[in-house]
């Protein structure tokens, strides 16, 4: 449970968020694609990244991304799975693998699921 002075990501804890960045972090290297989409959507929520992930829009608050904003770039990172669809090839196979790393984090710190990915 969260109190008001409990930071947060998205829906989750400030606390829970930077575990997930450290452990993914932490893995052997090299990253496959949707590692690498994991790690960029939890770096952007923390505040680590300015841009965000999908859309490259700023970063609205001070410390990383509003709820709102979080919302608005999972949905933008739904929109770009079902855009990859449509490409052929490997390189839309690494784009497909990275974006589905994006929206599973950012599904999960939006609170979509429970099981942190």
């Amino acid at each position: 449970m969260t109190t008001e002075n409990t930071a947060v990501v998205g829906v989750r804890s400030a606390e829970e968020a930077f575990t997930a960045l450290d452990e993914l972090d932490a893995r052997c290297r090299p990253f496959t694609d949707y590692e690498q989409g994991l790690l960029e959507a939890y770096r952007w929520a923390v505040g680590a990244r300015t841009a965000a992930p999908v859309t490259a829009a700023a970063t609205a608050g001070p410390l990383g991304p509003c709820r709102a904003q979080l919302l608005a770039e999972c949905q933008a990172a739904a929109v770009a799975l079902r855009t990859e669809a449509g490409r052929t090839g490997a390189a839309r196979v690494a784009d497909a693998e990275r974006m589905l790393g994006l929206y599973t984090g950012l599904a999960w710190l939006c609170g979509h699921h429970d099981d942190r990915p």
